[in-house]
Parts: C-alpha cells; sequence; structure tokens
C-alpha cells in the first residue's frame, strides 16, 4: 500500500474520533437525527461554492440521481443519523468500538453481494486488528472488558455499520459520469444533495414523533462547525479516494483506529495521560492493517 493511501484512510478515523466525543457532548442541547440534518446542510452550502455547476441540467448527475440518492442514503442519510442515535445512550468509545467490527462487515458485505473473495491475511487481520480493539476496551485488564453490557445505542451502531459497508463497496462500483467524477467536490455534492434530503426527512419524522427543542449556543455552534468540516466534507474526500485505491475490505481495517483515537481523545479532554496499553492496542490495529494489505500491496 503506498504511504499516501495509508495516510487518506488514517485521516477519517480521527476525525471521526472527534465527531463522536462532539456528538455526546451537544447530545442534550440537539436531537440526534436534527444533528445530522444540520451537519450536511451546512456542508451542503460549503461544497456549493466548488461544484455548483453539477446542478445545471446538462449535468450527468440527473443520468445517475438514482444511484446518489443510493449513496446519499446509506453514507450520509442512515449511518450518521444511526451513530448520533447511538451516542444517545452509549458513550464514544463504545460506539467506535462497536463500529470496529466494519472489516468483519466488510468483509461479508462484499462477499454476499459485489462477489468478492475473503483472503486469510483478510481474516487474520480482522482477528489481530479486533484484538487491539478489545484491549482498549478492556483498558488493559479483562475483568473491564466482562463487565461491559449492550445498549440500545450499541445495536444502533450496528446497523450503522452494516449501512456504512454497503456504501463503500458501492462507491468503487459508482463509475458515474466523467463531469461528476473528475472533480472530487462534484462527486462529494452529488451524494450530499440527496444526503441532505434524506436527512431532512428523518429530521421531519423525528420532530413529528417526539418534539424537542434546540438549545442554540456558542458551542452547539462550533461542534456544528467541525462536524460539518472535518468528519463530513474532508473526511468524505479522504475515504472516498482511499477506498478507490485500496479498496473496501483492506480499507475497513483502518476503522479501526477510530476506538484508539476515541481513547486518546477523551483522555485529553479528561485531562489523562494515554496509558501503555494504548501503544499495545496500537500495534495490534496497525499490525492487522499490514497484514491485511500485505497482499494487495505483493500484486502492486
Amino acid at each position: 500500500m503506498k504511504t499516501r493511501t495509508a495516510i487518506l484512510l488514517t485521516i477519517p478515523p480521527m476525525l471521526w474520533a472527534g465527531n463522536a466525543i462532539v456528538g455526546r457532548m451537544v447530545a442534550p442541547d440537539v436531537p440526534p437525527v436534527m444533528l445530522n440534518f444540520l451537519r450536511w446542510a451546512i456542508a451542503l452550502v460549503l461544497l456549493l461554492p466548488l461544484a455548483g455547476p453539477v446542478f445545471r441540467g446538462d449535468s450527468g448527475l440527473w443520468l445517475n440521481w438514482k444511484r446518489f440518492a443510493v449513496l446519499g442514503l446509506l453514507g450520509i442519510g442512515l449511518y450518521n443519523a444511526l451513530q448520533y442515535l447511538a451516542l444517545q445512550s452509549s458513550t464514544p468509545i463504545n460506539v467506535t468500538l462497536v463500529a470496529s467490527g466494519m472489516p468483519v462487515w466488510m468483509m461479508l458485505t462484499g462477499w454476499l453481494f459485489f462477489g468478492a473473495g475473503v483472503s486469510r491475511r483478510q481474516v487474520a487481520g480482522a482477528v489481530l486488528s479486533i484484538a487491539g480493539v478489545l484491549l482498549v476496551l478492556a483498558r488493559g485488564e479483562l475483568a473491564h472488558l466482562m463487565e461491559m453490557r449492550l445498549v440500545a445505542g450499541d445495536l444502533f451502531m450496528i446497523l450503522a455499520t452494516i449501512a456504512w459497508s454497503l456504501y463503500s463497496w458501492l462507491l468503487t462500483r459508482t463509475t458515474g459520469p466523467a463531469d461528476i467524477r473528475s472533480n472530487w467536490a462534484s462527486f462529494l455534492l452529488a451524494q450530499v444533495a440527496f444526503g441532505a434530503v434524506w436527512s431532512g426527512v428523518f429530521a421531519a419524522g423525528e420532530a413529528a414523533l417526539s418534539p424537542a427543542t434546540i438549545n442554540w449556543s456558542w458551542k452547539l455552534g462550533a461542534a456544528l462547525a467541525y462536524v460539518a468540516i472535518g468528519p463530513a466534507i474532508i473526511a468524505f474526500r479522504c475515504w472516498g479516494a482511499g477506498v478507490q485505491q485500496a479498496g473496501p475490505a483492506v480499507a475497513a481495517f483502518f476503522v479501526n483506529l477510530t476506538p484508539l483515537f476515541t481513547a486518546l481523545l477523551s483522555s485529553l479532554i479528561l485531562g489523562e495521560a494515554p496509558h501503555f496499553y494504548h501503544a499495545i492496542a496500537f500495534m495490534l490495529i496497525v499490525g492487522g492493517i499490514i497484514i491485511s494489505s500485505g497482499r494487495a500491496t505483493a500484486r502492486r
């Protein structure tokens, strides 16, 4: 695997770790599905100056609108809404740890729906990488691992992970028109446009079922700016490029870096120094990435 590809796939977990913490922090101030809608509405506005022509009548978007509507549903409408729902009842570390099952779901999704094979390297890498995640969860002690209990948020996150697996595989199957594929902002805006619509529909449903007010403040404004620019625009740009280069199955292993980054950020916010087991977990997770990507690297 090229260094550039590895960097592209490492940036999203770092930003998503911050997304989990920020989502948990503002949970009392804004309903989860509404938070997702506001996030992508802001991202849509920010992308318009970069790729506004994508909405022209002669744009290839309209010939491929069904494909982009599905990408927007899975990667933006469902995944992020389910993650923010999960953060209502689960901790950021637990949410990102549940998402660490991504390599398994990615392999199953590719095998069941996209005719992808599963190599021994991928299985070995998944075991090693998940071992590192469990080490973070246990905080270096087996007793802590045995005390963990699943809550509703964890189940929401499992559904989110499945949606993200389908989204990632569809990215590699989405050729699309040249005027959109040639510009990363156009390709992302085509997804965000439909994703914002899906998010708006879901937010309207949330408001109808459980009316809740938004407590506006500078903290919420800063949080919205972060989740719209970092975990949304930058992370999606890097993830899309990384998946195209490495493939969904290999890219999925990088998601396992998210719990580690989440633990480190949580420690910094709480004023606690990282522990020795974080370093061991990091080596296990990276080892899983190296093993799983070894075959692809050899082919290249």
